[in-house]
């Protein structure tokens, strides 16, 4: 398995496993407010043992490594979260799906800036279907909104795009362990906003520990890994899957069936995956067989 392959596999099963956010989201019944601060305390601990449980002893060498490049991560990580739990509170969340949707365009822009990295013409042709797409899926749900709402949705697509252009930035370096810090950076500034603790139910504090202990420090320790192997805005690009699969995931637990418009767009950025990932496969066979060809000799 190459790096490429290996990056791509650990994004997308990232993806797959963060997938049930938004039916999770839509079964825990506590203020918005609470909602992040309690994703950020469970965050805190749920990305710190896996830092401990692969690093075992030398897990504080671990955040020593990311250095400052890793605090600006934790913080560009705290931002996107921020700013997509209350974007969806001030705005549509059709509205907060569009922006953020826009994030493969912003690491593109950021990683050719900042990087020089630049992306072939069907990965911008990707980028390209698979906004549509999601412009399609939520279509029904996009309107006007409040600027404030927008706004903060647009932090959101910033964030999580300058999070992983930065952490591409290091080479060889993983900025996973960072992720524990943005929790505790969530949790005080959530804490300091709202200015008290609200102790859920029982069955809220299940799915909260579910959701915010278990499931999404696995899914974005895997994605955080994918810029190790993938430019920021092929890692981006595979992010929009969440939207298609977590829209299937309410469908088939909740009954909410999306409308003709969101299935065609969820079927037009599972094709333009599909096609791209073809693409780059291809490319990376004959790139393999003009390596192993033994050159002639005059």
């Amino acid at each position: 398995m190459d790096a490429r392959q290996k990056g791509f596999l650990l994004t997308a099963l990232g993806v797959l496993i963060i997938s049930p956010d938004a039916l999770l989201l839509r079964l825990i019944d506590i203020p918005p407010e609470q909602l992040v601060l309690w994703r950020g305390l469970l965050n805190i601990i749920g990305f710190w043992l896996i830092v401990v449980a692969r690093y075992r002893r030398h897990w504080f060498r671990a955040y020593l490594a990311c250095g400052k490049t890793g605090l600006g991560c934790a913080l560009l990580f705290t931002f996107s979260t921020l700013g997509f739990v209350l974007g969806n509170h001030f705005t549509k969340a059709g509205n907060v799906l569009v922006i953020l949707a826009s994030s493969p365009l912003i690491a593109a822009l950021l990683s050719r800036v900042f990087l020089g990295e630049r992306l072939p013409l069907h990965t911008w042709l990707a980028i390209i279907a698979c906004l549509f797409g999601i412009s399609l899926i939520v279509l029904d749900d996009a309107g006007s909104g409040s600027t404030t709402g927008n706004l903060l949705a647009l932090m959101a697509a910033v964030g999580l795009a300058g999070n992983l252009t930065l952490a591409r930035s290091k080479p060889g370096t993983d900025m996973s362990p960072m992720l524990a810090l943005s929790g505790l950076f969530t949790f005080l500034l959530t804490f300091a906003w709202s200015g008290r603790v609200m102790l859920p139910g029982a069955v809220d504090m299940g799915w909260l520990i579910l959701l915010c202990l278990i499931l999404l420090p696995i899914g974005f320790t895997l994605i955080q890994r994918g810029p190790l192997y993938l430019p920021s805005a092929e890692v981006s690009l595979l992010m929009l899957l969440e939207t298609v699969f977590g829209t299937l995931l309410v469908w088939l637990f909740l009954s909410e069936r999306p409308g003709n418009l969101g299935l065609l767009g969820g079927a037009i950025v599972l094709l333009a995956m599909v096609v791209k990932s073809a693409i780059d496969r291809r490319k990376q066979r004959q790139q393999v067989r003009q390596f192993q060809t033994p050159e002639t000799s005059c």
